[in-house]
């Protein structure tokens, strides 16, 4: 019998879409990084990020991103990586496979991870010093690009501060359709590896449950 895959979202799931900057979006989906970091938004409960689910669309919003924040290299993607407007159908170019996470809590942790993102170091540590009680998550993530880009009517349950919204008139499981991954099978490793020397021994990469992703106060 071939073991359930744990990336793959159960027969009833609905589509779940994780919200970040259209130029990190786009950064994932041109392999330029493998992670993201993360913090509960407003709108979440308690104000800490969960993790629903390891696989999931990408979901390009503008709010919040502004061009001062990414590397100076970076900063033209601005008007290069399309993303959604409140109010605005939201255009959908890729998912992701959540491969591990780590959480951190400490600026020399963050600045081992400084040249693997797009964001400057100062952002960054932003991310962290917010809510200072809870960690900076760190996802690893497998990025996919659809080949035909998938376009949803806007719902007002997509605003709002929060990392998650569940979408509406698409398969629950994005690798339902037609895509490829943003790196191949041995540039991904050779990205991952790099990540890993960088933070040894801080990884999580077995599939865990939701209750145990939940960020304790």
């Amino acid at each position: 019998m071939t073991p359930p895959d744990p990336t793959r979202p159960a027969d009833d799931a609905r589509p779940l879409a994780l919200k970040e900057w259209a130029t990190i979006v786009h950064a994932l989906l041109a392999g330029e990084q493998i992670i993201d970091l993360r913090k509960g938004g407003l709108h979440e409960d308690g104000r800490h990020f969960a993790l629903p689910a390891t696989r999931a669309y990408l979901y390009p919003t503008v709010e919040h991103q502004r061009a001062e924040l990414l590397r100076p290299a970076y900063r033209h993607w601005i008007d290069l990586a399309p993303g959604s407007r409140v109010g605005d159908p939201i255009t959908l170019h890729g998912w992701i496979d959540i491969v591990a996470h780590a959480t951190l809590t400490e600026p020399t942790e963050l600045e081992a991870l400084a040249d693997k993102v797009i964001w400057t170091r100062d952002y960054a540590g932003d991310r962290l010093a917010w809510k200072a009680r809870d960690p900076l998550w760190v996802l690893v993530v497998r990025a996919h690009r659809l080949l035909d880009p998938v376009t949803v009517a806007w719902d007002d349950g997509y605003g709002g501060c929060t990392s998650w919204v569940t979408l509406e008139g698409l398969p629950a499981d994005p690798a339902l359709l037609p895509s490829e991954p943003a790196l191949s099978d041995v540039a991904f490793e050779a990205r991952w590896k790099g990540v890993r020397a960088a933070l040894p021994h801080h990884f999580t990469t077995e599939h865990l449950t939701t209750e145990h992703l939940t960020t304790e106060q």
